[in-house]
């Protein structure tokens, strides 16, 4: 594991974190910096680079062997090319893998950042139990990541697991970024609860002051996060009936912060997927939280760089 490190990214809307793993995927330095990804890959990622470069200190350039990258986008796999990027939309079309090459030349793999997070909370936690795992991860939007038979189920292009961009029924008429009405994006998302509180004349202008509402147990405020968990739950149960997964693992800021919100998805799965589907289907928080999207992130590179194709490789 000592032989060499990858460099690992987690980006998020807001919330970046970045590492320097060892070859066993294990974090030698970390650090999480509050990055907007709106400025564009031009502003974003140098600094990334230039955040790795600090991260490995005296450790020189040629220990390391790889990048993993997870990008809260759409994302074409072969080419690490965002496409749809409704968060990112300067980053549409955007190569990633030749703009990091050009400074750590080393093969370089960029997924979206869902499909790393259930990579990284299926290897560390699962995979020992079960093949077949749906991560939802439930912050300023919705996605999913599908482990299907031991591994990322990307889809002909990478677009498997778009789940935020599902109608559900009866969420109000709300337009959704997409420019479809009531995607589980729009009506159950941070923004959305964020939102239906101020509706409701509720003075919040974050998560936090929903958190506060709850803990100071104001009714509207549970009103709306159960609304969120019945919606999303409805369209989980969809999921849940489509792949068959032996364990729905939720995660991201809005899971962390309302377990209500994780009791009426259960409620909602456990009365709308078939019988066989739930007979020992487990819907269960993140383990990791934070540190599945690193773990992901690391194991996107390793995987490729200790595969058999690679070690045989000429140098």
């Amino acid at each position: 594991a000592s032989a060499g490190v990858v460099l690992a990214a987690s980006v998020g809307a807001r919330r970046t974190q970045l590492a320097v793993c060892d070859l066993a995927g294990e974090p030698l330095a970390t650090v999480e910096r509050e990055i907007d990804v709106e400025q564009g890959p031009d502003v974003v990622l140098p600094l990334i680079m230039d955040i790795w470069s600090d991260l490995l200190g005296d450790r020189p350039v040629s220990d390391v062997w790889g990048v993993g990258m997870g990008v809260p986008a759409t994302v074409e796999f072969a080419a690490g090319r965002t496409e749809s990027a409704r968060v990112m939309a300067s980053w549409t079309g955007i190569a990633i893998p030749p703009l990091i090459r050009e400074r750590f030349d080393v093969p370089v793999f960029v997924d979206n950042d869902v499909n790393v997070i259930a990579m990284g909370e299926h290897r560390k936690v699962y995979a020992d139990q079960y093949d077949d795992l749906l991560f939802v991860k439930v912050s300023t939007r919705i996605g999913a990541g599908v482990i299907a038979g031991g591994g990322i189920l990307r889809g002909a292009l990478g677009a498997a697991g778009e789940i935020g961009h599902i109608p559900v029924r009866d969420g109000g008429g709300v337009l959704c970024r997409c420019g479809n009405t009531d995607c589980v994006d729009s009506v159950a998302s941070a923004t959305a609860i964020v939102r239906d509180l101020r509706a409701r004349g509720r003075d919040v202008s974050s998560l936090a002051d929903a958190v506060a509402l709850v803990r100071a147990g104001d009714a509207e405020t549970m009103a709306v996060i159960r609304r969120a968990g019945r919606l999303l739950g409805e369209v989980v149960a969809s999921a849940v009936n489509l792949l068959n997964p032996a364990v729905v693992v939720l995660g991201g800021d809005v899971v962390e912060a309302f377990q209500p919100l994780v009791s009426a998805v259960r409620e909602v799965v456990y009365s709308r997927s078939t019988a066989l589907a739930t007979r020992s289907l487990r819907i269960e928080r993140s383990v990791l939280g934070s540190a599945a999207g690193i773990a992901g992130c690391a194991l996107l590179a390793i995987d490729h760089v200790l595969s058999a194709e690679a070690v045989d490789a000429p140098r």
